[in-house]
């Protein structure tokens, strides 16, 4: 019998964080966050990071594992996630996965192997020197000329994720594509039930405005402030995110306050537009278009937890 996983997923302000919490209230369960930016400690507001009052009790994981200053990826996070789970099994109780980073979300599911060679730390520096000198499209260029599919796949600006398929290249002599390929046709070995929580779009994009408004109302700008003043530049992978990359290019003078949330609001639509595509690639979802359900959480739920009882995941 495989140890059992369920996971909660879809695009940013679908609801997911209220849904999970609800579902492991219902059936002992506890949470894993599977998002790339709530690692960061002192990231709280343009990350959305659940508050204590929010969390009605139910343990959580995988939140302010990291800080802003440090390197944070995929490998480092599914090994605290697989540890985070076990924890939670040796308890008797759930593991629920929440979040919208679906590479990380794939990791856990899939169990991919990362390799364990040795990183190029002078490698490393020199391509980021490069993506520093001549751009990001010059860096993406490189990886475009070893490994194509690898480079349609990652987004220039994602400097860290290039710099990563490089060095691959270069320690392995194998495409990181081909890795990835193979890794994500394994069977996972737990018994997953994958819940995909959607909206009509226009819905999705209203909230996702009201929580831009939410965002600046707490107090975004502050604390984006906050961490300029602690030495963090748009140069560290943590003020790449949504929010902080635009909050910083108004505190820099670049653009004005009414044209950075401008540029947020669109940004986090195009982001949410993704995160569908991505996971409308999964197989074997359960798909919750939580509009049918006209926005009941105790709907939604109830209808989890008896797909898990049918699936004898409980």
């Amino acid at each position: 019998m495989k140890e059992p996983l369920i996971v909660i997923a879809g695009p940013t302000a679908s609801g997911k964080s209220d849904l999970a919490v609800a579902l492991a209230r219902r059936i002992n369960g506890e949470i894993i966050s599977a998002d790339s930016m709530q690692v960061y400690r002192s990231m709280d507001i343009g990350t959305a990071k659940i508050t204590l009052e929010e969390m009605m009790g139910v343990p959580h994981y995988l939140l302010d594992v990291a800080d802003p200053m440090e390197e944070f990826d995929v490998a480092r996070y599914k090994e605290l996630a697989d540890a985070a789970r076990k924890e939670i099994l040796e308890r008797g109780h759930i593991p629920i996965l929440c979040g919208g980073t679906g590479f990380y979300i794939q990791a856990v599911t899939r169990d991919i192997s990362f390799g364990e060679q040795d990183p190029d730390l002078n490698l490393r520096e020199s391509l980021r020197a490069l993506a520093e000198d001549k751009g990001n499209e010059a860096l993406h260029e490189e990886l475009k000329a070893v490994d194509p599919e690898a480079a349609a796949e990652i987004h220039p600006n994602n400097v860290k994720r290039v710099i990563r398929a490089l060095e691959y290249y270069s320690v392995t002599g194998k495409k990181i594509s081909e890795h990835n390929r193979e890794e994500k046709e394994k069977e996972s070995p737990y018994e997953v039930l994958f819940f995909q929580i959607t909206d009509n779009r226009q819905t999705l994009y209203e909230r996702i405005d009201r929580r831009v408004d939410f965002m600046m109302e707490e107090g975004l700008a502050d604390e984006v402030r906050y961490l300029r003043a602690m030495g963090l530049t748009r140069q560290h992978v943590s003020m790449q995110g949504l929010g902080y990359k635009e909050m910083l290019d108004h505190l820099d003078g670049r653009t004005t306050l009414e044209e950075a949330v401008y540029i947020l609001k669109r940004d986090t639509r195009h982001y949410a537009k993704r995160q569908e595509t991505w996971f409308n690639r999964e197989k074997d979802t359960v798909k919750i278009n939580t509009s049918s359900f006209d926005h009941n959480i105790s709907s939604i739920v109830s209808f989890m937890e008896q797909t898990a009882h049918e699936r004898g995941i409980i």
